[in-house]
């Protein structure tokens, strides 16, 4: 099992997410946890897809920390 960043965004309208190590996938949600849940199907979807294509599978590179910064 592997473990991929995902960045999530408020949006005007919802929210939209994408995996930084997945380059092209992207979703967009009414509700955070619809966009998660969206994105987990989306990851699993284009895994699939590069191994039906034999396209070798990106290793999770990036990293995701929330910094606390006085303001």
């Amino acid at each position: 099992m592997k473990e991929y960043a995902a960045v999530f965004e408020q949006t005007s309208n919802g929210w939209s997410a994408y995996a930084p190590d997945l380059p092209g996938l992207g979703v967009a949600g009414a509700t955070f946890a619809e966009t998660e849940q969206l994105l987990r199907e989306g990851i699993e979807f284009h895994i699939e897809g590069l191994r039906e294509d034999g396209l070798p599978i990106p290793e999770p590179h990036t990293q995701v920390r929330q910094l606390a910064i006085p303001a």
